[in-house]
């Protein structure tokens, strides 16, 4: 693996005399080829970034964990208490947890419960016994001893009382952390979206007190199906996803590749991302961003290798519908006979009102397909004369982990395919990818259930085929399956090609490899390049099917830029334009239907519009969105948030297709329709008049700059915040909301990198972390790169050894 600039390990002399921290303005890059560091060091260069650098695996997760720990004590340990089942018994039963996707799902009780049977059951630990693959690889082991070592270092260092974070300084439950804590953190990343899902529905169930009835009551397949994917789509549209665009040798100009990672990610509690470099000379160097805890490096780059990830359309669970005995609804009949569900009690600690320490246990069920559950998303699935088990494709995956220590050490994407085959560890994601050869590389490989077509038309129940196939018509929303649990032969069949039972076989998953570019915006693997359409089992998602206005944008911004239709000089993507062309903040939606908006506005009788029982006067909104001509969301603009919230009423959770078009969705021009708004419809009106009544009744003005509106306060200051939602078709996603009584983001961009290789040299590439490094408020990197954010400003990347050493702000700590 090729190495610029490393020529030193620091000096055993001047380890030797360092103090715990040393401050260092300027530092010269040791002798060429030699070993790493006698002990862990970490380099801190601006805005708090570590590179950390050791002579092995264990050493680098030391330097990780100790520097994780530092930045964020607070967030990780209230992470381990989540994962050791111990929320309840330290913050009460009552309080909220986030065990999946969202923030605050469930409370502390259902969470202690739901992750105390996976801890009862020893399923972590029997993953972690298991040999490669399904077992962690040796340098992972490694690593995570080492992180473990480290980040009990800092707590040891500063003691509990001492944390300058007031979220948990003197807390109790700030402890010590085992080897187990770290996987069972990394399990529960990865199961997280069938925890979202299932988790209430999965602790909550029980049999019917009394002997049931065929004629009970129930809801038909029509409306459970309808119910369901509802749940599931707005699930969707208020959860995390990403843009990523992989730029072949045909699209960059002055270079070989480009990659640009721009995951929409959470900016408060545990699935914050956070950046660090990890080098062991020789055997790796590679710089980007990943989930808190997480020992290795999710989304970013190496030497020769880009790479990012987007939220994919697979459904990582499948329900299996089962009859029960209506005597007695614990036994489940299989192949013609009758078997038993087991049953579990969970018991878990809680803190009860007075101080005191009590106990509360609940029985759990399961069938041979997984355990029972009486919802999903929220929707209701009675047992009565059948209950629902699940089945989670990631319950048995701790692969994840090889998976990214091996992305992180890949040579080319073609490296990428294979380690994405032969881990089969990525557990609801897409990979995109760009190498030094100028391949560019979309992949739909991962963790995905074995049902293939056939399989699924056989096993298929009334609703299962009515929820799968409405999935199949809509953008973004997984198909999810609902099997005929009375017979054996539909549970998920054992392939031979892939790494684990139940899996599909990965060389059946989509993958592109181009040389102007591949990308992704959360929609089905269909549409990765337009030029080159992709087929897939169903299981993975839709084809076809109309493209949300945010793969329509990335999919527009790539191709005109590389024809140089965009209005800005030249042709190919470079660092500068790359950059120019994310935080620009054009809306796809107004693209494509202000025009329309602003004629049904003028075309109002003396703009008078009667809206629930309210009169309201439109005609000042006219020249307000009239003047919006830029169609952007940045900080200054007028008219963005009166178009956001009329976009919100219009929309009303529909798929954009719903809307009313002139012209409708058409397969062979997937990017360009639906299109044409109808300016003649009532629904323009009325969603305009509801959008104006909003803002006047909120006190705000119909043509405030959105900075007046979308921004967050970090320390008494107010940083505005430019962007918009996934609806409106901006790539620069941020998600507004209203949290312990201030505006803040809920979910949005996160750690932004974009990356260009050239044949020569090392990669030069910029980056950007929206939330900064530290959720501690007294840290000085709280919100230093929000305000960089805020002003549409990028961060240099210092990734050789040189670029480390010139930092006038470097401090190094050396863990001796």
């Amino acid at each position: 693996m090729a190495r610029w600039g490393f020529r030193a390990r620091l000096s055993m002399a001047a380890t030797a005399a360092a103090a715990v921290i040393s401050t260092v303005s300027a530092a010269g890059p040791p002798p060429a080829g030699a070993p790493g560091p006698a002990a862990p060091t970490i380099r801190y260069t601006e805005y708090g970034i570590p590179h950390i650098i050791a002579s092995d695996w264990e050493g680098l997760g030391t330097g990780y964990g100790y520097a994780a720990a530092k930045d964020n004590i607070c967030t990780l340990a209230r992470t381990y208490l989540m994962v050791d089942a111990r929320l309840s018994r330290y913050l009460g039963p009552d309080g909220k947890a986030s065990p999946g996707e969202h923030q605050d799902t469930t409370t502390n009780l259902n969470s202690d419960i739901y992750f105390q049977r996976i801890n009862d059951d020893r399923v972590v630990e029997r993953l972690v016994a298991q040999p490669a693959p399904n077992g962690p690889e040796p340098e992972v082991k490694e690593a995570i001893r080492g992180y473990v070592r480290g980040y009990n270092r800092y707590l040891a260092e500063t003691g509990a009382g001492n944390i300058t974070d007031p979220a948990c300084r003197g807390a109790a439950w700030v402890q010590p952390i085992t080897e187990m804590d770290v996987y069972r953190h990394a399990h529960a990343e990865i199961i997280m979206g069938t925890a979202d899902a299932l988790l209430d529905g999965e602790v909550n169930a029980a049999p019917p007190g009394a002997p049931v009835s065929a004629a009970t009551p129930a809801a038909s397949p029509e409306q459970t199906a309808e119910r369901i994917r509802e749940a599931m789509a707005a699930s969707r549209q208020s959860s995390m996803g990403s843009n990523a665009l992989a730029v072949g040798s045909q699209g960059v100009s002055g270079g070989t590749s480009m990659m640009l990672a721009n995951p929409h990610f959470p900016w408060q509690g545990k699935n914050r991302m956070w950046q660090s470099q990890l080098t062991i000379p020789g055997k790796i160097n590679v710089t980007g961003g990943s989930l808190l805890g997480f020992p290795a490096v999710n989304i970013g780059h190496n030497d020769n290798v880009a790479w990012s990830h987007t939220v994919a359309t697979v459904s990582p669970f499948g329900l299996f519908d089962v009859q029960v005995d209506p005597l007695n609804p614990t036994n489940y009949l299989v192949d013609g006979t009758w078997q038993k569900m087991t049953s579990r009690q969970v018991t878990v600690d809680v803190l009860n009102k007075d101080g005191s320490t009590g106990k509360v246990t609940r029985t759990l069920w399961a069938t041979r397909y997984g355990p029972i559950t009486t919802s999903v998303q929220g929707v209701p699935l009675p047992w009565v004369v059948s209950a629902h088990a699940v089945r989670d494709v990631n319950m048995d995956n701790l692969r994840a982990l090889n998976t990214w220590f091996r992305l992180d050490q890949a040579t080319d994407v073609h490296d990428v395919v294979n380690t994405l085959e032969t881990t089969q560890g990525v557990p609801f994601f897409n990979t995109v990818a760009s190498d030094r050869k100028g391949d560019a590389l979309y992949a739909d490989i991962q963790a995905t259930p074995n049902i293939t077509d056939e399989h699924a038309d056989s096993c298929l129940t009334a609703t299962g085929r009515l929820l799968f196939d409405q999935a199949l018509r809509l953008p973004n929303v997984p198909p999810v399956s609902i099997f005929d649990g009375k017979r054996s032969a539909c549970d998920w069949p054992d392939d031979p090609n892939a790494v684990a039972p139940g899996l599909l076989d990965p060389h059946k998953q989509p993958r592109l490899i181009r040389s102007d570019y591949a990308g992704n915006a959360n929609d089905s693997a269909w549409l990765a390049n337009p030029e080159q359409p992709l087929a897939f089992p169903r299981v993975m998602g839709d084809t076809a099917a109309p493209r949300s206005l945010r793969t329509q944008e990335l999919l527009l911004t790539a191709q005109n830029r590389i024809d140089g239709t965009d209005g800005l000089p030249g042709r190919g993507f470079t660092p500068s334009n790359m950059r120019q062309l994310l935080f620009a903040d054009n809306s796809r939606a107004a693209d494509l239907a202000l025009d329309a908006t602003v004629k049904a506005c003028r075309d109002t009788l003396f703009g008078l519009v009667v809206v629930d029982g309210n009169l309201v006067n439109i005609s000042e909104a006219c020249p307000v969105l009239a003047a919006w001509k830029s169609h952007k969301y940045t900080s200054d603009s007028r008219g963005s948030w009166l178009f956001e919230n009329f976009w919100a009423f219009l929309q009303n959770g529909q798929a954009i297709e719903k809307l009313p078009w002139r012209i409708g969705f058409d397969a062979k021009d997937p990017v360009h329709t639906p299109n044409s708004l109808d300016s003649g419809n009532s629904a323009v009106r009325d969603s305009l008049a509801r959008a104006v009544l909003s803002l006047r009744n909120a006190g705000i003005a119909l043509d405030a700059p959105l900075s007046a509106v979308q921004n967050v306060t970090r320390g008494g200051e107010r940083i505005p915040v430019h962007g918009s939602i996934h609806e409106l078709g901006v790539l620069n996603v941020v998600t507004p909301a209203v949290i312990d009584g201030k505006v803040d983001i809920t979910f949005g961009s996160s750690f932004i990198q974009q990356v260009r290789f050239t044949a020569e040299g090392p990669p030069e590439a910029y980056s950007l972390l929206a939330y900064s490094q530290s959720a501690d408020p007294n840290s000085p990197h709280y919100a230093d790169q929000t305000r960089l954010f805020s002003a549409g400003q990028w961060v240099t990347e210092r990734y050789t050894e040189e670029q480390i050493a010139a930092s006038p702000v470097l401090e190094v700590k050396v863990l001796s």
